[in-house]
């Protein structure tokens, strides 16, 4: 079923995206075009219903992720999804004790940004942050698609790897030697709809 799941939404995403490859600009993108509507209706979310996803689902983002382009296909992540909201709590009440002015909104419920899943990416190259990028990014656009919410967090990260009360949580993540997490993903079901942000369009030229 997962695999029929992704091969439709593949189907679609081709569908929606490709263009014939022609010299003169005659291609025509509709906005009902499945992956031009889904990059740019995307948001950035904060607020999340308290379920967490359900994990069938999360296993086809987690496919769309480490279906990402990455050099020399080395794949160089280490990937961990912490959906126990036992330990999504016990860490951020330690987090909360440690910093207590960013627990202060009335709406906190966890250091991530409120979200009940998780996702965290690591890698022991430096040079493989690009790579480890575009893995984040096809998830969070799958993950859209399908109606889930996501927010990249690195506040929470810095965290992890400076406190030594974090410790614990780390080592419960099972990450190989000589991996650090680079960033982490929230996943939840929106209970907010923010507005666009403005993008600046003048620092995109063409050279002639």
């Amino acid at each position: 079923m997962k695999h029929t799941f992704i091969a439709i939404l593949s189907a679609a995403l081709l569908a929606g995206c490709c263009c014939p490859n022609t010299q003169e600009s005659t291609c025509q993108v509709s906005p009902s075009d499945v992956v031009v509507s889904t990059i740019m209706s995307r948001r950035s979310v904060r607020q999340y219903k308290p379920q967490a996803v359900g994990r069938d689902t999360m296993q086809i983002i987690l496919d769309c992720g480490i279906n990402a382009p990455n050099g020399m296909n080395a794949q160089p992540w280490q990937i961990r999804v912490v959906d126990n909201q036992d330990d999504i709590a016990a860490i951020s009440a330690e987090f909360k004790n440690a910093n207590p002015r960013m627990a202060e909104e009335p709406s906190f419920r966890n250091m991530f940004r409120n979200a009940p899943t998780v996702v965290f990416i690591a890698t022991e190259n430096a040079g493989a942050q690009i790579d480890c990028g575009l893995l984040g990014e096809n998830m969070i656009l799958a993950a859209w698609s399908m109606g889930i919410g996501s927010c990249c967090l690195g506040g929470p990260v810095h965290y992890l790897k400076t406190a030594e009360e974090a410790k614990p949580f780390l080592e419960k993540l099972d990450l190989p030697e000589g991996f650090e997490i680079v960033y982490c993903i929230g996943f939840g079901y929106p209970d907010e709809q923010p507005e666009a942000k403005p993008r600046d369009a003048s620092k995109v030229k063409f050279i002639d």
